[in-house]
């Protein structure tokens, strides 16, 4: 097999990286912070494509669509977080999990009563359509996009987590909570803002996607259990492991494509279960003392 091939599905593994990673990151950081696993991120992500959709036919500008939609995500977000999720935190675990479940139901109801069951689909902006001459090899423009705005949000994140007074404050509050609280620090406020960039990370992803695949109510389901291994290979609460997770999935899920069409998703599993084997709590995730 030529050379240029393997380089376009490891190509093809940075674009699969950028979405695992923008779905895991928003996942993790809600799941450090609240210390909920919300099961309905996936359809944060579903409906951020729909408001993508949307959105392209009323102003034909797909650009717009980094700002709106997910923003519009975020706003929905808030609300879920603000007058749903408040109610849970200091109860059982079961009872975020049954939850965020509905949640889910609820959203995926509320999609189709407004959009209906049909696939829909969008067209990338002019600049992005057609393909690049690499290494002998065309390959799409809009991919190479799709790399480079997954790279750029992650040096955002860590430059917002790692740089910033507030960004600390959240690092600090997801490895201890009851520290935070005791310091003065205005939990509530800094949870609502946790969930909601989760939130727009997951609506970034809806905007990103939207052209690449079939937008439909099930779109979801197949993105956030992916999302919870790269949680679990890279280190619950860490940014650094999700973009790792999400590298190593990609091409895990690139070459599986490969080699054994159809099965690709064993090996991301495989790979899973050795890490959890090996180091449990992650390859960026702290052992608890």
């Amino acid at each position: 097999m030529e050379p240029y091939v393997y380089f376009h599905f490891f190509l093809n593994g940075l674009a699969h990286s950028t979405c695992f990673f923008l779905l895991a990151a928003g996942l993790s950081l809600i799941f450090g912070v609240l210390g909920i696993f919300n099961m309905a991120h996936g359809a944060f992500f579903m409906i951020g494509a729909y408001f993508t959709f949307q959105l392209v036919q009323w102003t034909q500008n797909f650009w717009l669509c980094f700002v709106a939609s997910p923003l519009l995500v975020a706003v929905v977000g808030f609300l879920v977080e603000r007058f749903l999720l408040r109610c849970v935190y200091r109860i059982s675990v079961n009872f975020q999990l049954l939850l965020t479940f509905g949640l889910i139901l609820v959203i995926e109801d509320a999609t189709r009563l407004i959009w209906g069951v049909q696939w829909r689909t969008v067209e990338e902006a002019d600049l992005l359509k057609g393909s690049i001459s690499l290494l002998g090899m065309d390959y799409p423009r809009y991919n190479l996009f799709h790399i480079a705005a997954g790279f750029l949000v992650f040096v955002g994140l860590c430059i917002f987590l790692y740089r910033t007074k507030f960004g600390k404050t959240v690092v600090a509050a997801s490895s201890d909570r009851e520290l935070a609280n005791g310091l003065g620090i205005n939990v509530p406020r800094m949870y609502t803002v946790v969930f909601c960039l989760g939130a727009w990370l997951a609506g970034l992803m809806g905007v990103l996607h939207a052209p690449l695949i079939n937008i439909n109510l099930d779109m979801g389901h197949k993105y956030i259990i992916t999302a919870f291994a790269v949680v679990v290979i890279g280190g619950l609460r860490s940014v650094v492991g999700a973009y790792a997770g999400s590298l190593i999935l990609g091409q895990l899920t690139a070459f599986g494509t490969l080699y054994v069409p159809f099965f690709e998703r064993l090996f991301m599993f495989l790979f899973m279960a050795l890490v959890l084997i090996w180091r449990p709590q992650g390859l960026f995730g702290e052992a608890k003392a």
